[in-house]
């Protein structure tokens, strides 16, 4: 399978930071770390089934086995104990992680309804991108007729900028699509 992604950084990304930002060792240019995916499901706490949909859904989306969140803490007000699973969460790195986010970047985000972009405002100081998605219908590995349920999930891109504007130019030169104003969509989780 050809890294599209990866080859765009290879040839253009990593010639275009270094004009922009003048690195003096070409180690300093940001690269991509990894991508969390996480998908909290709080009715596994009554329902412990609804875990296993959710982790076949992560599956079919990263391609990757997920690996089960329990809680830290018990909570007795939403009936939470220590221990318990209530989420799931996969790790991408290597081609795996560039399939991903050419994906992400050119089918899921452009079929969410309304989608103008994304807020610029996400970025963490330390440089990694957040983002937030309602449902995971947006994905095309996802037959609409067998989700029991709509679940969002957060994803997080690591890279190695060290700031913010580094980490915007980067992935805006990735494929990323920042938006301009500061308006919410309607497909994505405020954050």
């Amino acid at each position: 399978m050809a890294l599209r992604l990866k080859e765009k950084y290879e040839g253009t990304v990593r010639k275009q930071l270094q004009e922009t930002f003048s690195y003096a060792n070409p180690h300093q240019i940001p690269k991509l770390e990894k991508v969390v995916i996480n998908m909290s499901v709080g009715e596994a706490i009554v329902n412990p089934k609804a875990l296993d949909s959710a982790l076949a859904e992560l599956v079919a989306i990263s391609g990757q086995k997920p690996v089960v969140a329990k809680a830290k803490k018990s909570i007795a007000a939403f009936k939470l104990r220590e221990g318990m699973n209530i989420g799931a969460k996969v790790t991408l790195r290597g081609e795996r992680m560039y399939v991903f986010l050419d994906k992400l970047f050119n089918i899921v985000l452009p079929r969410i309804r309304d989608f103008r972009g994304l807020p610029a405002k996400s970025f963490d100081g330390r440089g990694n991108y957040n983002l937030g998605l309602k449902e995971q219908l947006v994905f095309p590995e996802i037959n609409f007729d067998k989700v029991d349920k709509a679940r969002g999930m957060d994803i997080t891109i690591v890279t190695t900028a060290k700031s913010d504007e580094e980490a915007a130019e980067f992935l805006s030169a990735m494929g990323l699509p920042l938006q301009k104003g500061s308006s919410s969509s309607s497909g994505l989780r405020g954050r």
